[in-house]
């Protein structure tokens, strides 16, 4: 198989540095993005030669655009983009969200994903070869209380991938959404509560969370796929995880 490179967003941490050491260990380079340089340089040291570090914001679209210049500039052609970056804040119901949280939100999961799609897109199509991979939400599609924003932004991310596939008919170009549901061992829930350690780890007390590791071998598992094969979407949960009964009041 050639070893095409793989260009990961939000790699200093988490589910995106799972996912380049997951590709890098079967000799595929890998080109690690996000705004904290220090821990992506930290990552590249870890993994080798194969590593690329570039610090960029998705939220900052010409941002986006030199790191994806410097990238096929210095790194080579990119066949793999993961759109892995995204943030979630608090579980407030609607009407005590806080504004700036949602703009954000909003700036990172879907402008941010529009922005690096629309960046590598174009070369891709060029090229007749390369693959999206989106990472979505199990939220996207099972509401829950507190999830408003966070939640409409990761079902945003599974249409635009199906449309995407709809406009990329006839190219030799894969698109996937990934879609898993709780997930430990990140930063994710620390963000999410604003710092709050013990709120954070409250969330996966008592069960067994799918690991960033299991959600990069999905992601691995949808590349190394023959190329005339495109997984859509995968709905991910673990054991301890399952969607409900729907919620009834019954206050008057």
């Amino acid at each position: 198989m050639n070893k095409t490179l793989v260009a990961i967003t939000g790699a200093s941490a988490g589910i995106g540095a799972a996912i380049a050491r997951r590709f890098a260990k079967e000799g595929f380079p890998v080109a690690l993005l996000a705004r904290r340089l220090d821990r992506l340089q930290a990552l590249q040291a870890e993994i080798g030669k194969l590593a690329f570090a570039y610090e960029m914001d998705v939220a900052d679209s010409e941002s986006v655009e030199r790191a994806v210049e410097r990238i096929e500039r210095e790194a080579g052609p990119i066949g793999v983009w993961v759109n892995n970056a995204g943030v979630a804040y608090g579980l407030e119901p609607a009407h005590e969200g806080k504004k700036e949280e949602w703009d954000r939100m909003v700036e990172t999961n879907i402008a941010g994903l529009l922005s690096c799609t629309r960046a590598v897109l174009p070369k891709m199509v060029d090229r007749n070869a390369g693959q999206i991979m989106n990472l979505g939400s199990t939220a996207g599609t099972y509401p829950y209380p507190g999830g408003n924003v966070y939640g409409a932004t990761k079902a945003f991310i599974h249409q635009f991938s199906l449309n995407l596939r709809a406009d990329l008919l006839g190219k030799n170009i894969r698109v996937n959404c990934i879609e898993p549901g709780l997930v430990g061992g990140s930063e994710f829930s620390s963000v999410r509560f604003r710092g709050d350690a013990d709120r954070a780890e409250n969330i996966y007390r008592g069960t067994k969370a799918l690991t960033p590791e299991d959600v990069a071998e999905i992601v691995y598992f949808c590349h190394v796929l023959p190329p005339h094969v495109n997984i859509n979407s995968v709905e991910v949960m673990p054991v301890f995880q399952a969607p409900t009964h729907l919620a009834v009041y019954k206050g008057g």
